[in-house]
């Protein structure tokens, strides 16, 4: 988790020289996927991602999962996804993949397994064989990410009044659900200077 939240906390860093790369290319591809195939698409992937963030409890806790998706960059990842992969199959098709329970897509000789069930979401890449796993943990009451080296929390919930969320440095921290709360982990993590910086 600690080598995940580094990476994290150097890539949204404002001398990162891979950010500096990475945002042009991003935005290229993206600009050149709508230019060269003229579909918007419904952008099913993250606003599933976002639906299930807003079904997760009061609005505390839904902004605090939504600065520790941001942090864990979900929603980058979907909305990437979506724009170049699952947007593209839908104006083609005439379907898009995220409608149904499980489905196989294949894309730029890449095969994708998108399947979810009433435990959590999972993407899979049948190719390289990488996966993005969400998990919800009736025990720990956690929404966990699952990578190859383990789930990573997202939040926990303690009581009605307090989740338990990850920090930058690997720790955790213990946060009210209350504006107040809200505002000191977004300046624990830095969520309003990277805003601020990207502006």
């Amino acid at each position: 988790m600690q080598k995940f939240l580094r990476f994290a906390h150097y890539y949204y860093s404002t001398d990162n020289k891979m950010r500096k790369i990475l945002l042009p290319v991003c935005v290229v591809a993206l600009a050149s996927s709508m230019l060269f195939t003229s579909c918007i698409g419904s952008f099913k992937l993250t606003n599933k991602v976002l639906s299930w963030n807003h079904q997760i409890g009061n609005k505390f806790v839904n902004e605090l999962v939504f600065v520790g998706l941001w942090i864990l960059p979900v929603y980058e990842i979907s909305a990437i996804a979506d724009a170049l992969i699952i947007n593209s199959i839908e104006f083609w098709s005439g379907t898009n993949p995220i409608e149904a329970g499980t489905k196989t897509v294949t894309s730029d000789n890449e095969r994708y397994l998108v399947a979810w069930d009433n435990t959590g979401y999972k993407i899979t890449n049948e190719t390289t064989g990488e996966e993005t796993r969400f998990n919800f943990d009736a025990d720990t009451n956690s929404w966990a990410l699952a990578t190859p080296e383990g789930d990573i929390t997202i939040l926990t919930f303690i009581d009605d009044t307090h989740v338990k969320v990850p920090t930058l440095d690997g720790s955790s921290t213990i946060v009210e659900l209350s504006d107040n709360g809200v505002l000191a982990y977004k300046d624990l993590v830095g969520y309003n200077n990277v805003l601020l910086a990207k502006k």
